[in-house]
């Protein structure tokens, strides 16, 4: 049976493409605010209106089927329009990290080959266009269309979301082009564009590595918006706050594939300000809130947390900052809560679920069953041979939302020879078939002889919901190979009962498994990737430093971390 046979979704498969659903949503749709933004609302009519706009652009300037276009934009109207009418005709978006230095987006521009470029002006501290100008004027310098920069051999055009800087083509300039275009050539355009085409790379944030470029089909990705209108469970009345970014799988995917495919509004900011935030949640009575825990703890920890009614917030994580504060606690068994998934940028999100509405006993046990199109099985991650039920190994998948590749790397270094993409992540199937995830074999914590996943510690440390952030490491030792340490972050005004928590450790975990030293840190003192992972080599060092000017009574110990932390390098 072919895995797209039965995706249970609300479209057949042949309209899994990027402009078949911004116009199949707006059918649906219509008037319904989509997006809102400063104040600015926009209906899916007009969303459909402004993606088509954009894909006439992309015609009347002779961007080919096939040619990549990146978009260094925030999270605004501009970037869904873009995304949609660029891939409506074949283009391929690659969306750029806002968060990424400069070297780090220039590399994305070389690297993906990609021939025009969307810049927004400023946002927060960047201003990109200035950036550009400085590092590269012969890129601003040319004519639109006719860019020749040695440093990006296939850029020909550079657009500016906002005034213009040199010779630099405008939004306006560029969406004015395209009136000459007719319906007609569009749709003409737009009909030869197919599900197993290319339609988006995600550049990962890796920790330590350069970033891997991950190419999605129009089908993969399509899927998992209309996946996730299904998982979240959503109706038309629904008003989302977000600040995961578009350039990220789950800003994409799950914020606004979510939001879209069921008719909801998604209210945007393209830079997180926690006071702006809360006033635009009571304005628009907001009904959900998705954030990472150590941003919904901004959110509760600011002074107008405690003056703006947010009475309108139902659909919250049950423990998490802004659930505390509202009153949605882990004993409800029917709350809503999206917590149960395991997936990865390259299966643009999940690839095991449960919806937001299952049982919470079922949620906070598991990781999910496989979505339909999706195959999962565990090997053993140094033979490949497949385990039984039950036994833990290397999670391997298949799929429908898997990605076609990454970029520029041979095939074989990608999936093995069945086609099965190796995720370096750990996990098992119980005997109902929920997977259960460990987190990165590569992350694995060895101390005396024993594994030991930092996310299963993490998990139990955060279930009492005093700590905003935690990230269990690996501190080197000279008898016990690691030691396993606990980092933390109190949530903002909330005493942390560091004795409950570890009373509640030893009751749920292995003994092996509890930290052997629990450090409070100011969120501060945590480095973070574009997406919000923390930076682990980094936050050991960290932790070994503690350790060091503490005067920790393991002197031997302590002379061991002097020394790994002079030499710079790990021990084991």
């Amino acid at each position: 049976m072919s895995l797209d046979s039965d995706l249970g979704l609300p479209v057949p498969p042949e309209r899994l493409t990027f402009g078949a659903f911004i116009h199949d949503v707006a059918e649906r749709f219509g008037d319904n605010r989509a997006l809102v933004f400063e104040g600015e609302p926009t209906t899916y009519r007009q969303l459909e209106e402004g993606a088509r706009a954009v894909a006439k652009a992309c015609l009347a300037a002779g961007v080919a089927k096939g040619a990549k276009i990146g978009l260094l934009v925030g999270n605004r109207p501009e970037f869904v329009m873009a995304a949609f009418g660029a891939a409506m005709v074949g283009v391929v978006v690659v969306p750029v990290s806002t968060l990424a230095t400069g070297p780090e987006r220039y590399h994305i521009v070389r690297h993906s080959d990609m021939a025009v470029l969307v810049v927004q002006e400023q946002l927060l501290r960047h201003r990109f266009l200035d950036e550009l100008a400085a590092d590269y004027p012969e890129v601003v310098a040319g004519t639109p269309g006719e860019v020749r920069a040695t440093a990006f051999p296939f850029l020909r055009r550079v657009i500016a979301l906002g005034t213009r800087v040199g010779n630099v083509q405008t939004w306006s300039e560029f969406l004015a082009a395209g009136e000459a275009v007719s319906d007609e050539l569009l749709d003409a355009a737009a009909s030869e564009v197919l599900p197993y085409d290319d339609v988006m790379i995600i550049y990962t944030s890796g920790t330590t590595a350069e970033p891997k470029a991950v190419v999605h089909t129009h089908r993969s990705v399509t899927a998992m918006l209309w996946r996730w209108g299904l998982q979240m469970q959503l109706t038309a009345a629904d008003r989302l706050w977000s600040v995961f970014p578009f350039f990220w799988t789950a800003g994409f995917g799950m914020m606004l594939g979510g939001t879209l495919a069921c008719g909801a509004t998604l209210l945007l900011q393209d830079g997180f300000d926690a006071a702006e935030a809360l006033a635009m949640i009571e304005r628009e009575g907001a009904t959900m809130v998705h954030a990472f825990a150590h941003t919904e703890a901004q959110l509760v920890d600011h002074p107008d947390a405690k003056t703006r009614d947010l009475s309108s917030l139902t659909r919250i994580r049950p423990g998490s900052p802004l659930g505390n504060l509202l009153g949605i606690t882990e004993d409800s068994e029917d709350a809503w809560d999206l917590r149960s998934g395991y997936g990865a940028s390259e299966t643009f999100t999940i690839s095991t679920a449960l919806p937001a509405d299952a049982p919470h006993h079922l949620r906070v046990r598991s990781h999910g069953l496989p979505l339909p199109g999706m195959r999962l099985r565990i090997v053993d991650a140094e033979t490949g041979a497949p385990l039984p039920q039950g036994e833990s190994g290397e999670i391997t998948v298949r799929g429908v939302h898997l990605m076609r590749t990454y970029y520029k790397l041979a095939p074989e270094k990608v999936l093995d020879d069945e086609g099965w993409f190796h995720s370096q992540d750990a996990g098992y199937f119980d005997e109902e078939g929920y997977l259960h995830w460990h987190g990165r074999i590569s992350g694995l914590i060895k101390t005396g002889g024993s594994n030991v996943s930092p996310v299963e510690v993490e998990t139990r440390a955060m279930d009492l919901a005093t700590l905003g952030v935690v990230s269990v490491v690996g501190v080197p030792h000279p008898l016990m190979g690691e030691i396993v340490v606990m980092c933390a972050v109190p949530l903002r005004d909330v005493e942390p009962d560091i004795p409950r928590v570890v009373e509640h450790m030893k009751a749920t975990l292995a003994p092996y498994k509890i930290p052997r030293r629990i450090l409070l840190f100011d969120e501060d003192d945590f480095g973070f990737t574009a997406s919000d992972k923390v930076l682990f080599d980094e936050l050991r060092r960290a932790a070994a430093r503690r350790i060091v000017e503490g005067d920790d009574d393991d002197q031997e110990w302590v002379a061991y971390l002097k020394e790994y932390l002079e030499e710079g390098s790990d021990h084991h």
